[in-house]
């Protein structure tokens, strides 16, 4: 065994000493090396087992933390640290998960599963009311949207309410320049193409917001009108599959970002961003378009050669017979999809001919994801 003697003459068992850390025998037989200040820091002690948030300041500590002594003790490591009256225990089963430095598991990392125009048969389905009452319910209803990005609500009642109390099941209300809610029907003054009885492009909404609403909830509370079919599609199943199609186009679209906006008397909303999404391991994640949104491309034109026909490109597979799902939402039903994975829209309607009533908002995909940990979890720092 190495043992290094410190100014503090420690005292180290089965346990070797550098100036910076401690390297240690983990149950798998594995010797690992862990940093004096993130075994100070993260000494269960540090976090309140009320408010469950770190209680302890290292910013605080006059000087670098140093063991004086450190052991294995059965199924723990024990530090008594120098010129602190504290000691630390830590369980070798903790040290273990974060010996590799990568990131702890997280249940609501799923994997995204592909779609395709014939997924409507396939699609997840749920009741509102149970979706109230059982929280089993909410877990299957969160996992078809973290793996599918869509799924429908069934039995919803014909009230503002019914719409806020179900998505308020898996977050907050999230609002936007237009408002917390948002009613699709045919307006006097649209200010909006939604707002009328024309056709709607595929695209995903409010694409000029910096950060757009992650999950968007379309309430049907009338339905009698002629046409209007909903048109939705998978971003995830074409850009990859544009990946393999067209593979510099693909990078364009993944790398360039282009301009978006949405102005009106009130309100001129801009930002950037890329067609195409990847995640941190460069998968896709999704998708962010909207021709009635795009602002006028100020990219160099030398550049627009290249990325405009490779917009077109995708542009147009998007709207591929193989990709879009087709189908009429009913009265009473909700479909709720995450907006920055799938691209929705309509056909034209005759806005005589009945009535077609929609009613929406948005919540954010982050507080899907907590909701989900939080029932599917045990939290880490609770007493």
């Amino acid at each position: 065994m190495n043992i290094v003697e410190t100014s503090v003459a420690a005292r180290i068992y089965n346990v070797s000493m550098t100036p910076n850390g401690l390297t240690l025998p983990l149950p798998d037989g594995s010797k690992t090396y862990f940093n004096n200040h993130w075994l100070r820091d993260n000494c269960p002690s540090s976090f309140d087992a009320t408010t469950r948030e770190r209680s302890f300041d290292i910013f605080h500590l006059p000087k670098p933390p140093e063991p004086a002594m450190a052991w294995i003790e059965g199924d723990s490591l024990v530090i008594d640290w120098a010129g602190e009256d504290h000691r630390s225990t830590y369980p070798l089963s903790l040290l273990a998960q974060y010996k590799d430095g990568t990131p702890r598991p997280d249940p609501a990392a799923k994997p995204r599963r592909a779609w395709y125009s014939d997924h409507y048969k396939d699609m997840a389905r749920f009741s509102q009311p149970n979706l109230m009452r059982n929280d089993a319910e909410v877990v299957q209803w969160i996992e078809a949207l973290l793996v599918d990005g869509v799924a429908i609500v069934g039995d919803m009642p014909d009230c503002d309410a019914g719409l806020t109390e179900l998505a308020e099941r898996i977050g907050q209300i999230r609002p936007t320049f237009f408002g917390s809610y948002f009613d699709v029907k045919t307006h006097i003054n649209p200010t909006n193409t939604a707002y009328t009885a024309a056709a709607l492009e595929l695209h995903t909404d409010t694409p000029a917001e910096d950060h757009a609403p992650g999950i968007q909830f379309l309430h049907c509370r009338a339905n009698s009108v002629e046409g209007g079919r909903n048109l939705f599609g998978d971003g995830v199943a074409v850009a990859n599959d544009f990946r393999t199609r067209d593979p510099e186009g693909f990078k364009l679209l993944s790398e360039v970002a282009v301009p978006f906006y949405c102005e009106h008397d009130s309100y001129d909303m801009r930002s950037r961003q890329r067609v195409i999404e990847l995640d941190a391991d460069g998968a896709v994640e999704g998708v962010t378009i909207s021709q009635h949104m795009l602002d006028l491309i100020d990219l160099p034109q030398a550049l627009l050669d290249d990325y405009y026909p490779a917009f077109c490109r995708f542009g147009r597979m998007l709207q591929e017979e193989r990709y879009v799902m087709r189908f009429t939402l009913n009265a009473g039903e909700c479909i709720v999809f995450d907006n920055h994975r799938i691209v929705h829209g309509r056909a034209a309607y005759t806005a005589s001919s009945g009535d077609r009533y929609l009613r929406g908002c948005y919540t954010d995909r982050a507080e899907m994801r907590s909701t989900y940990r939080a029932l599917v979890s045990e939290g880490r720092f609770k007493a």
